[in-house]
């Protein structure tokens, strides 16, 4: 069986032609020229080197703690002592705080609105 003979490669010569490419190249620049500078308008203020905003605070580096148990003891208790204790929050204002078993007692005994009503007392 004989062989068959190719033609030789050429290429498409209707695709794109020199005055395409003359034309088009110039005409995507100018248009992205265009772009910039309409962004530039649009946003004025884009190029000013405005840095990435406030300066955030320096806070110090953690403390290692060398005994855990006693700086979670020594926290429980001044937690406790502030449930429990009395004080000022604001004493320009005259804000105190009071102990957390004396102020359940008194929004049980104080009639607030919208607050439920005890057991065994009718609104």
């Amino acid at each position: 069986m004989p062989e068959k003979l190719l033609a030789p490669a050429r290429h498409e010569t209707s695709d794109v032609g020199p005055a395409f490419i003359w034309i088009g190249v110039p005409l995507v620049l100018l248009t992205v020229l265009a772009l910039a500078l309409l962004v530039l308008w649009l946003f004025p203020k884009a190029l000013n080197d405005q840095g990435s905003g406030p300066v955030l605070p320096q806070f110090p580096n953690p403390q290692l703690q060398p005994s855990s148990r006693e700086s979670m003891a020594r926290f429980y208790a001044e937690e406790l002592q502030q449930l429990n204790g009395t004080g000022w929050i604001d004493k320009a204002k005259g804000t105190v705080h009071i102990p957390i078993g004396t102020a359940m007692r008194k929004i049980a005994e104080e009639d607030i609105p919208g607050w439920p009503a005890p057991q065994g007392k009718s609104p």
